[in-house]
This record gives C-alpha cells, structure tokens and sequence, in this order.
C-alpha cells in the first residue's frame, strides 16, 4: 500500500512533562488504527497534532500524501447553540451545501426566477445526490428534527451530530477521539459497519474493544513516551504487548547479570582500568542505564474493601413514576439478591438514569415501594462525573471522604498511598482537578465512589474517558466485589464480561428481565425483527393475493411472464395448498382448546399441528421465492 502520512520526530510536553519526545512512524493508506495508552499520557494531544488542531514541540514534521483530506472528531465539538441543526450541519461542509440551502430557501420562498438559478447550480454540483447523502447520513445518526437548536440538543445527540458532520465530509483521513462515547448501542453498531467497510484510512482512541477488534487492523502502543506498532485485533494486542515486556525484562536480566561482571573490571586498580580501552568504560554506563530501567507497569491497582451486605438489599413492588405524561416506570417489582450484577440497558433517553435514582432514594416513586435494606451501602458512579470546588486539588477531594482507606484485606493506608495505586504519584496529588485530563477526573471519582466501601455499587455508563488498560482493572475488581452491582453501559465487551443478566428499560417504563449476555439479547432482537420483517412480507403477500382477482393473478404481475410452465403451476397449486393448511391448522387448534379431546387425540393433534407450522413456512418461502422470479 502507499504510504499515506510520515510522521517524524514530533514531540509534546507540558510543562515537565514529557507525553512522547520525537516518536517517528508511518500510516499506509487503507490502515485503521486503534492507539492505546493510560489517561494522560498523550493520546488526544497526538491525535490533534496528525488532525492540524495542534502543533509538535521543537520541530517535527507531518508528511501526507498530496491532496489528502482530513476530518477531525474531537472528543466534545463546540457547536453555536443558537443555531439549528440544519444551519449547524449545512454551514460548516461547504460550497457544494451553500447550493443546497439555496435551492431550499428558493423553494420555501416559491420564487420561480430564483427556482430556475437553483436548480441548474444544483446540476452543476450534483447537489441532488449530496443532498440525498446528508439525509441518509442525518437519519443513520437518528437526527431527525433539523429545526432543533444546538443548544438544546442532549449529549448524545450532540456527539451523533459531530459524527454526522465527519462523515459528510468524505474524507480521506478520519482522526476520531473515543467516537463511541454517549451513543446508543444502534447507533455505535451503524458507525461499526459503515467504517468496516468504507474505503478511509482511519486513526482513533476508543474503549470500546468490539468495536476496536471489528473495526482496527492495527494498533498502536503509546508507553514511556515511546510507539509500539502490533498489527492484527486487540487479541493479538493483548498477546503481543505480554510477548514483548517478557522480552523486555529477559534483556534488562541479561544486562544486570553483565553489568555485574563489568562492575568487577571498573572497580578494579586505576592502572588496570587505564590500560582498558576507553570505548569499554562508555559502554559500561551504557550498560548501566539499560540494567537499572525498571519495567514497572502503570496499572491501577483497585484493592479497596466493601461493606457487608445483609439478607435484604433493595425491595420494589409496583413501583410507578411518571414526568408530566411520560410514563418512566410501570409497575415495576423485584427483590435484588446477594451478588447480582444486572446490566441496564436500553435506549438514549428512555430513562435508566431515572431507574438508578429511584433505586438510590434521589427520586420518589409516585406509586409503590422501594424498601431498602439496613445494611446497604450505596456507591453512585455518575454520569455527569466528579464534582469539585474551583482551586481544590486531587489529595483535598479524597480527603473530604477519608483521611485513610480500607483495603480488602483489612488493612488501613494513607490516602496518598491509596492516589499512588489509582496512578496519581506524590508530585502529581496537589495538581489542580480543572487541570486533569477527562481520563484522569474519571479515574479520580471512581476512587472518591470506591473508598465510601459500598456494598452496592451502581455505575452510570463507567467506562466513558477510561483507557483500556484501566478498564481491564476495573472489571476484574468488579468480578470479585462482594457485594450487588447494578451498571448502565453501552460497552458491549464490558457488560458482557460483568454482569449475570439484563433489565431492558422500554419506551413507555415497561422492563424486561433477560437471563444471559448482551451479546446474546441482540442476537435475539435481531432474530425477532427479521422474523417480524418475514411475517409482515408474507401477510402483506397474502392480503394482496386475497384482494387480487382470479383470472387477472397469472398477469398482473409482469414477473410471473418469466415463470417456467412448471413453476406457474407449482405457484397455482401453493396457492390453493397454503390456505388449506391454514384451515386445517385453525381446526386443530379450536379442537385443542375445546377440551373434549383424549389423551391420545392432543398428543396426535399437538403433533400435526407442528408439522403444519413447518409446512406452512416452507410452502410460504417458495411461494414467495417464485413470485419475486
């Protein structure tokens, strides 16, 4: 493949801190790359840097490949919240788009004269096809009311919009900061299969890792400043990235092992050591640095300790809660148990955070009761994140919780030793919070939730801004707690791994328990509205079957011309057969409903009845398969 950009030297720091100090590397195009690393080691600054948005420290130098077209995801766009969705869109992608909002307004106006120029600047640019793209795109994206103001949107309307606006710039380069963040299942599923397949070359951070392994091919390692390249999904990632530190620490062992050896020499008289040759004596401190670099990994480290949960958790029966006319719960009843994990799941606005406030008591039912055990302790991780004072700093948040941490095995810490394990050192705990990454103020509340010990932890979509590697801690903390876990998510990969089963939250405040996996739920709906889909065909088929007149169905339809004169019969004759089965199936069905029948009668009736189920479905197929010739 072409090499699409070179990347050389560029470096970033703030302030001390160097993120990554002249990494070089090379984008052919056609690669889509996943880059991961910890919260606040660089990721977002090296994205801005390849999307033109921010500049390399002490040089560097971007080479692409002439004409490329880049198009920039940032993780929060600032839109004018005055202006409307339509306005929004259509002023930022263009000359061909001013034709289109031109053509519109001459429409709105009905002024022919003004009609007339439209149209043929519309032929000009093929603004008829654009336009058709950008509905598409808008109705892919569920943006349907293009009068609404920005301001008004939530913040998964607002990020479908930015991700909207990138895709209709057609770009030939996409850099997306974390795309998944705050949409809904559906809507990250389309962006998935439109990136499978779009013919872009494509560099992102994301946490979602079906997304990342469905999508990426490549992935990139940024670690100490410097960029590890593994091709293949992040499987082949994780396997790789143990590959190399064992390779690693087997190099620094070698290096102590010689270094020992050369401590002998450079210890030895001055004479022996000046009669050496002095290449050895440089390559000694060489060999030096190499022996004393320490391979520590920077993972979170979650050891903190839960309540004791007693017999009675949380106790609903029929509770209801309504907003104006919207119901958001309907009578709903269940009894949680000891060490559930139950995932919620459902669509953008439909009300699970409303569901987890009912439970927590920061919302009334309006009818029934929530009944909560003695025992229980709740932690809240909440969407809307950490909650600071202007000027306060990380060590002042935690401490306004403890002035100590107890861990799981009992024992008490210092909270600076508890900030040091959730990756916060000692330089880095008087920093500013309004200063932290969006990472790391999300890494900082999940310790501020966790060091309350709950018992029963409920988190609101946690994994938005945490790295993966910090995922990966989290959700083997969470396989261990010992106490109840309730966890709104669209993280597929993350539910899946976590939680025993499912409350579906619908439209309307119904819910439905579902036993099993996310990923098994979707397959399931997807089954159900393909099923739903064939239903709908077949009886559509059927009513206009049953409407057409007999002597016009062998002409009506000008595919049936192409039919063989075997098939037009085979057709005839399932058409007649169809509806008898229909009828045969209905009479065994009242037959079974009468109770008047045997023992042996049910049991020979249950059976046709089976079988004329299957009939039925196969001579529908083939009706269909030969009506469609």
């Amino acid at each position: 493949m072409a090499s699409f950009l070179q990347v050389e030297n560029i470096s970033k720091s703030y302030g001390e801190k160097v993120l990554f100090e002249k990494i070089c590397f090379n984008i052919n195009e056609g690669d889509k790359i996943a880059l991961i690393a910890p919260n606040g080691t660089g990721k977002s600054s090296l994205l801005k840097i390849l999307a033109g948005v921010d500049t390399s420290d002490r040089g560097g130098e971007l080479k692409f490949m002439k004409d490329i077209k880049v198009a920039f995801l940032d993780q929060n766009t600032d839109f004018n919240p005055q202006n409307t969705l339509y306005d929004e869109i259509y002023s930022r992608l263009g000359e061909k788009y001013d034709v289109i909002k031109q053509y519109e307004a001459a429409i709105a106006a009905a002024d022919e004269r003004l009609i007339e120029r439209a149209i043929a600047r519309m032929d000009a640019v093929d603004g008829w096809s654009v336009e058709q793209r950008i509905k598409q795109v808008l109705s892919s994206m569920k943006l349907t009311r293009m009068d609404q103001k920005m301001g008004e949107l939530s913040g998964g309307e607002a990020k479908r919009a930015a991700i909207a606006l990138m895709l209709l710039q057609e770009a030939d380069f996409l850099v997306m900061d974390e795309p998944t963040n705050h949409l809904d299942i559906d809507v990250i599923e389309y962006l998935e299969s439109h990136l499978q397949k779009a013919r872009c070359t494509l560099l992102m951070v994301t946490h979602d890792r079906y997304f990342l392994d469905r999508v990426c091919n490549t992935i990139y390692e940024l670690d100490r400043g410097e960029l590890y390249i593994y091709k293949g999904n992040y499987s082949d990632f994780l396997e790789k990235r143990e590959e190399r530190y064992t390779n690693m620490q087997a190099n620094i062992d070698k290096a102590r092992n010689l270094l020992r050896r050369e401590l002998e020499w450079i210890r030895s008289t001055p004479q022996a050591r000046t009669g050496k040759a002095r290449y050895r004596v440089n390559a000694f401190y060489d060999l030096k640095d190499r022996a004393s670099e320490n391979l520590g990994r920077k993972d979170v480290t979650i050891n903190i300790a839960s309540s004791r949960l007693g017999g009675k958790i949380i106790d609903c029966e029929g509770v209801t809660l309504n907003f104006g006319e919207r119901k958001m719960l309907d009578d709903f009843t269940y009894k949680f148990s000891r060490f559930e994990r139950v995932g919620i799941v459902g669509k953008n606005g439909v009300g699970k955070s409303t569901f987890l406030n009912l439970m927590t008591g920061d919302l009334t039912a309006d009818k029934g009761k929530v009944e909560r055990g003695e025992t229980l302790r709740i932690g809240y991780y909440r969407q809307s994140g950490i909650s600071f004072k202007p000027g306060q700093r990380v060590i002042d948040v935690v401490r306004e919780i403890a002035e100590t941490a107890r861990t799981a095995d009992g024992e008490s810490i210092s909270i600076t030793s508890m900030l040091t394990k959730f990756l916060f050192p000692v330089e880095d705990q008087n920093k500013l919070v309004e200063i932290l990454s969006g990472g790391e103020q999300r890494r900082l509340y999940l310790l501020t939730v966790l060091m309350q010990n709950p018992n029963f932890l409920i988190l609101d979509e946690p994994t938005n801004d945490l790295d993966i590697l910090t995922l990966n801690v989290l959700e083997e903390y969470l396989l261990s707690f010992k106490g109840c876990l309730l966890i709104v998510s669209h993280d597929r990969y993350f539910l899946d791994k976590i939680v025993d089963h499912l409350f579906i939250i619908r439209e309307g405040g119904q819910v439905k328990d579902f036993v099993g996996q996310y990923s098994e739920y979707r397959e399931y709906i997807k089954e159900l509205e393909s099923e739903q889909a064939r239903q709908a065909k077949i009886e559509a088929e059927k009513a206009q079957r049953q409407t057409a007149p007999t002597q016009d169905r062998s002409t009506d339809a000008p595919a049936r011309k192409k039919l063989s004169y075997k098939q037009q019969r085979e057709l005839e004759a399932l058409e007649q057969e169809i509806p008898q089965l229909e009828t045969e199936k209905s009479d065994l069905e009242e037959k079974l409903s009468s109770g008047a029948l045997s023992h042996e009668e049910l049991t020979a009736a249950s059976e046709r009845i089976g079988e004329l189920i299957t009939l039925i479905e196969e001579k529908e197929m083939r009706w269909l398969e030969l009506s469609e010739i």
